[in-house]
């Protein structure tokens, strides 16, 4: 039986570049794509995760909305960077009832930020089946623990992307993080998804790190590197406009006369996210001894950076690979170029995972 269309949602991945927008149908033959589509917004509307121009993102909202033609207004959103904080913890096992009014003492040694000025959500990792045994009543080993993946973002950005959501008329169900939806998206897309993995999106303004193991995010990490310091360094270096600096970044003008210029910029700036998420391994690997990252699976609009997967691929000595959310949904050739899909297929990750999430999800 297909899912009941009034439990879908649209997956709305607003970025300080762009926002993307994925509708998925779930049919009785399978997902498919129904609709797919990106509108660029202005230099500085959404930077570091704030909306700084309410008005001009709702209104490229309705306007996406508008030129697909989408009907349903229940969305899910993602929000990212230092405004959220993801960590796995351990701590004592427990009922889930005593783990639901405890959490928020546990929570407050891990979070940076005053408790009260967070919204908190929390999954059990590991140890479920040991919860069964303490509500039966038998005795449980005091160094017994349970891993928990601790999720906390501040409420002033919750409220700040429901406020936007709204102002565009639309109705916003769940709010996911970056990374978990990357790691959704990625789950669908690969029929195999045991092992360690290191899922890495790389936006204009932020770069997240997901190390995935069998299923469970084990590491998450977002730094302020992203392809909107090489365009930065290209308004500079040029004294060009951000629009200009745009198109020379993505080669649609020639700068034969400073072509050398332009190259030192892509390597100085590559190089700086490459060491940035060795730094990640390497946490990763003292923290974790027993696990190897067996795969690199890149995402984001700016992961396409020439030379970039290569360079990273020679410095971590990790095979790395793109991350191809649209691969196991079916896709209408009549309605969708699948060159332009191929080609967007990056940018498209986090909206993609969102898009399968549903009402009732938790």
């Amino acid at each position: 039986m297909p899912v009941p269309k009034k439990n879908k949602l649209v997956g709305l991945d607003i970025g300080s570049h762009s926002i993307k927008l994925v509708e998925i149908d779930d049919t009785k033959k399978g997902m498919v794509l129904k609709n797919f589509g990106i509108i660029g917004l202005p230099k500085d509307a959404v930077v570091e995760g704030t909306v700084r121009e309410m008005e001009v993102v709702a209104s490229a909202l309705k306007n996406l909305y508008k030129n697909l033609k989408i009907k349903n207004k229940n969305v899910a959103i993602a929000i990212s960077g230092f405004s959220v904080i993801v960590k796995k913890i351990n701590i004592a096992k427990r009922e889930e009832a005593e783990l639901e009014a405890s959490i928020h003492d546990e929570a407050e040694q891990y979070i940076p930020f005053d408790i009260s000025d967070v919204n908190l959500d929390y999954e059990i990792l590991s140890g479920k089946e040991e919860i069964s045994e303490i509500r039966d009543g038998e005795e449980s080993d005091e160094e017994s623990v349970m891993d928990v993946m601790l999720v906390a973002a501040k409420k002033d950005i919750i409220e700040e992307y429901v406020s936007l959501i709204h102002l565009a008329g639309l109705n916003p169900v769940l709010v996911d993080v970056d990374a978990f939806a990357v790691q959704n998206a990625f789950e669908m897309s690969m029929k195999d998804v045991s092992g360690c993995y290191a899922l890495v999106n790389i936006g204009a303004e932020e770069l997240g790190i997901n190390a995935v193991k069998d299923g469970v995010s084990i590491f998450t990490r977002d730094s302020a590197y992203g392809g909107s310091q090489i365009t930065e360094a290209i308004m500079s270096e040029f004294d060009v406009s951000f629009e200009e600096a745009e198109n020379i970044k993505l080669g649609g003008a020639k700068v034969d006369d400073k072509k050398e210029v332009l190259e030192e910029i892509f390597t100085t700036v590559v190089s700086g996210w490459v060491q940035e998420i060795k730094r990640a391994l390497d946490f990763l690997s003292t923290t974790y001894p027993d696990e190897s990252i067996e795969k690199i699976i890149l995402s984001g609009g700016a992961c396409r950076l020439p030379g970039f997967k290569k360079f990273l691929q020679m410095e971590t000595d990790i095979p790395v690979m793109e991350l191809k959310p649209f691969a196991d949904l079916q896709i209408n050739e009549k309605v969708f170029d699948p060159r332009y899909l191929s080609y967007m297929a990056p940018q498209a990750a986090v909206a993609v995972g969102l898009a399968l999430r549903s009402i009732d999800d938790k």
